[in-house]
């Protein structure tokens, strides 16, 4: 089992940044077979949804259309770690944000591929 740890959560004027981590465990990471590592979010009285992911071998990102030019998502390999810097902020970005690990087979957007999440990281943009 791969243990994810997402930090880097608050509050946040609209117009701020913040940067999101997610950490994964080293010797279960090393174990799994990651071809994906994602952020979704879930917003209040909304459905979980996908908003980033990069893919493991060779850095490709990807990216929900809302969050395009404004977020931005990236991988430290030898820290087994995942980014997301989040630019120009909106109340729109307020949500829990969750980290995933996806394998073989696995589709980028859709979290019914990811295997582990983390227990998720509160942000809150305050117009």
């Amino acid at each position: 089992q791969v243990q994810l740890a997402e930090s880097g959560g608050g509050l946040v004027q609209a117009g701020g940044s913040l940067r999101l981590s997610c950490a994964a465990s080293l010797r279960t990471f090393r174990a799994y077979r990651t071809v994906y590592m994602g952020w979704f979010r879930q917003a209040p009285g909304k459905e979980r949804e996908f908003v980033a992911a990069i893919r493991w071998s060779d850095g490709n990102t990807y990216y929900t259309d809302s969050v395009k030019g404004r977020f931005s998502i990236s991988r430290d390999n030898a820290k087994n770690t995942v980014y997301l810097q989040m630019n120009s902020l909106n109340s729109e970005d307020t949500a829990v944000y969750y980290c995933a690990v996806a394998s073989y087979g696995a589709t980028y957007f859709y979290q019914g591929s990811y295997d582990y999440w983390g227990q998720g990281t509160q942000v809150t943009v305050s117009s």
